[in-house]
């Protein structure tokens, strides 16, 4: 990992930030230069990092992430603004939601078919869809492009801490998390569940969906598998380090 570069602070987030991305892109789970990650660095959640405006997922660097307040009114005057869906959207959310630390939305190919679908529900048929099961809420309310107003009205439906998921009808996925190391677990995985569902759809054949009592059973080992997200981080992060990206730049 490269040295922290003077004046940056915040440099082990950013690093573990900046590799979610460059892995986020490597799936493909990214689109063009759309879709944002952010991180919150202060106490209240306010403060939080964010991807620059109109950059790859693929060319982000540690150092390149923006640093803006959530309740500071001229963050889209200034010269590094972000993206003005990532302001409606991530602004809104670390404004109202402290526990929502670690931020991430795409439009992922699977987590967007399913979006799509009248029923965006995802039933618990497996092991890594029941990781979702009473975790996550489906937006049946798309009311176009995620600017203030309508980054509000999702930031409202991610209030209780128990979801950790928005299956976002019309439009995509977003999950939040204590940590990148937590929330791109969780994306990996939605697209991953996203993906064995509508697979299994595809079959025409009856679904074999988990009683809610396993469904729940699983869903709590889930959450309290040692060590498992962040081990998921640190091997990507690994990878990277051995082919010599320039993430932690």
């Amino acid at each position: 990992m490269n040295a922290p570069l003077p004046n940056l602070t915040h440099w082990a987030e950013r690093v573990d930030i900046a590799a979610a991305f460059r892995w986020t892109a490597r799936l493909n789970l990214h689109e063009a230069v759309a879709n944002h990650f952010s991180l919150a660095v202060n106490e209240a959640g306010s403060r939080f990092l964010i991807n620059p405006n109109g950059r790859h997922f693929s060319r982000i660097t540690a150092s390149s992430l923006v640093e803006i307040d959530a309740n500071d009114p001229e963050t889209m005057q200034r010269p590094d603004a972000p993206d003005p869906t990532a302001w409606g959207l991530h602004g809104a959310i670390h404004r109202a939601l402290p526990h929502a630390r670690c931020v991430m939305h795409v439009h992922s190919i699977h987590a967007t078919v399913l979006a799509s679908l009248a029923d965006s529900r995802l039933p618990a048929i497996d092991q890594n869809t029941a990781m979702f099961f009473g975790r996550h809420v489906v937006d049946d309310h798309y009311g176009g492009m995620a600017f203030e107003e309508e980054g509000a009205r999702c930031a409202a439906m991610l209030a209780d801490p128990k979801i950790t998921t928005m299956i976002m009808g019309n439009h995509g996925v977003l999950v939040v998390g204590q940590t990148v190391a937590e929330a791109f677990n969780r994306l990996y995985y939605f697209e991953r569940a996203a993906e064995t569902y509508i697979r299994a759809l595809q079959t025409g054949q009856k679904l074999r969906v988990l009683p809610d009592t396993v469904a729940e059973k699983t869903a709590r080992e889930w959450e309290d598998y040692p060590g498992f997200a962040e081990a998921h981080l640190r091997e990507m992060k690994a990878i990277l380090d051995e082919e010599g990206s320039t993430y932690a730049a």
